[in-house]
C-alpha cells in the first residue's frame, strides 16, 4: 500500500520540483534587478522599438516599474505556495484549481499570440527586442509546468482510451473552422497587403504597412498562423492520436495527449484573450469618439480581424475540448468509497439450484 501510494505521488513531486526551479530562478532574477543588476532587463515598449539591442537603456534605469520588480517577487511568493499546497494537498480541489488558474495566469501574461508574430518578424529581419522574447517564452515554460502539475494533482481519470478514438462530428466542423479562420480571416487580406492592394483599408494604412514591414516579414506574418493553424487537424485525425509508420523509431505508437492538448489549449486561451481585449479596446474608443466611424468603415477589415481573432480562439479551443473527451483526458474515474469495498460475486446455493431448474426447463422445452 505504502508502494502504491508513493508511485501515486512521484509525478506530482517531479512536476513540483520543475515549477519549483522555475519560480525560483525567476525570483532570483527579478532580485538582482532590484539590486540594479540589468542582465536580461529590457525597458522596450513593444509599440515603438528603439534600439532593442540594448534594451532601450535598461542599465540607465534606476527604479523598476512596480510589476517588473517587488510585484513580481510577491507574485513568485504566491506562486511558491501553489507548489507547496500542490504537494502537500494532491488531488484537493483547491490545490488543483490554484495550479491550474496559475498556470492560466502565466500564459496570459507571456502572451504566446506576440511571440507567434513576432518570432517570425524577427527571423526575417525585422528589430526585436530578443529580451522581451525570452521573458516572454520563460513564463510560457513555465505556464506548461503549472498545467502539468494541475494534471498531475488532480482526481483520477478513467484509464485512457487504448489504439485510435475517432473523434464526434462536431468536433471536425469545429476543427476545420479553425483551419479555415487563419487562412480567410488573416493570410488573405495580409497578402493583398503584401501585393499593395488596399483590400478594406484606406491608402493611408497601406502606405504605413510598406513603410513598416519589409517584404520577408510581411510574406512571415502572412504564412506563419495559416500553417500552425493546419496543425489543428491533428486533433481531429489519426495522426493526432498515433504517429505515422514512416515516422522513425516512434512509427505507430500513441501520441502523448497532453502533447497535443496543452499547445493547443494555450495557443486558444491566447487568442480569445487577445480577441478580447482587442474588441474590449476598439469599442471604448468608439465609445470615447478617439476613433471616427468613418475610419470604420474605410478600415473594415482591421476591425473584421478582431473577431477572427476570437472566433479562431473559440473554435479551437471546443476542438480541443473534443478531442480530450474523445481520447479519454477529460472524465473522472469514480472514487472508491473509503474502508468499503464490494465483495465479489459468489453465487449461493439458492441461486445454483435455481440456475439449475431453470437449465433443465429449457432443455425440456427445447426437446
Amino acid at each position: 500500500m505504502n508502494v502504491s501510494g508513493s508511485t501515486a505521488i512521484d509525478p506530482v513531486r517531479r512536476w513540483a520540483v520543475a515549477c519549483g526551479v522555475f519560480v525560483v530562478g525567476a525570483t532570483a532574477l527579478r532580485l538582482y534587478w532590484i539590486a540594479g543588476g540589468r542582465w536580461g532587463y529590457t525597458a522596450c515598449d513593444r509599440t515603438a522599438l528603439v534600439d532593442p539591442a540594448g534594451g532601450c537603456g535598461a542599465d540607465r534605469v534606476e527604479a523598476l516599474p512596480f510589476w517588473a520588480g517587488w510585484g513580481a517577487v510577491g507574485i513568485g511568493i504566491a506562486l511558491a505556495m501553489v507548489v507547496v499546497s500542490a504537494v502537500r494537498f494532491p488531488g484537493r480541489r483547491p490545490a488543483v484549481a490554484a495550479s491550474w488558474t496559475a498556470a492560466a495566469f502565466l500564459l496570459v501574461v507571456a502572451f504566446p499570440l506576440h511571440l507567434l508574430f513576432e518570432i517570425p518578424a524577427a527571423l526575417a529581419g525585422r528589430p526585436s527586442d530578443w529580451r522581451d522574447l525570452g521573458a516572454r517564452l520563460t513564463l510560457v515554460a513555465g505556464g506548461v509546468l503549472f498545467a502539468g502539475l494541475a494534471n498531475a494533482s488532480g482526481p483520477p481519470r478513467r484509464p485512457a482510451a487504448l489504439g485510435y478514438q475517432p473523434v464526434p462530428r462536431w468536433t471536425r466542423l469545429w476543427a476545420y473552422t479553425a483551419v479555415a479562420l487563419p487562412v480567410v480571416g488573416w493570410a488573405v487580406p495580409h497578402a493583398l497587403w503584401v501585393l499593395d492592394v488596399p483590400f478594406g483599408i484606406s491608402e493611408r494604412e497601406l502606405n504605413d504597412i510598406d513603410q513598416d514591414l519589409s517584404t520577408l516579414t510581411g510574406v512571415a506574418i502572412t504564412v506563419v498562423p495559416p500553417l500552425a493553424g493546419l496543425l489543428v487537424l491533428g486533433l481531429v485525425q489519426r495522426w493526432g492520436q498515433q504517429f505515422p509508420r514512416w515516422v522513425p523509431g516512434l512509427g505507430g505508437r500513441g501520441v502523448p495527449r497532453l502533447l497535443a492538448v496543452i499547445p493547443a489549449g494555450v495557443v486558444a486561451l491566447a487568442l480569445v484573450a487577445y480577441g478580447v481585449l482587442s474588441v474590449a479596446v476598439f469599442v471604448g474608443r468608439l465609445v470615447t469618439g478617439d476613433l471616427p466611424w468613418s475610419d470604420v468603415v474605410q478600415g473594415w477589415a482591421v476591425a473584421a480581424t478582431l473577431t477572427v481573432f476570437l472566433a479562431w480562439g473559440v473554435s479551437l479551443g471546443v476542438t480541443t475540448t473534443g478531442y480530450a473527451l474523445a481520447t479519454g483526458l477529460i472524465g473522472h474515474a469514480p472514487r472508491p468509497s473509503a474502508g468499503r469495498r464490494e465483495p465479489p460475486f459468489e453465487p449461493t446455493t439458492a441461486d445454483a439450484s435455481t440456475t439449475s431448474a431453470r437449465n433443465d426447463r429449457s432443455a425440456h422445452e427445447t426437446h
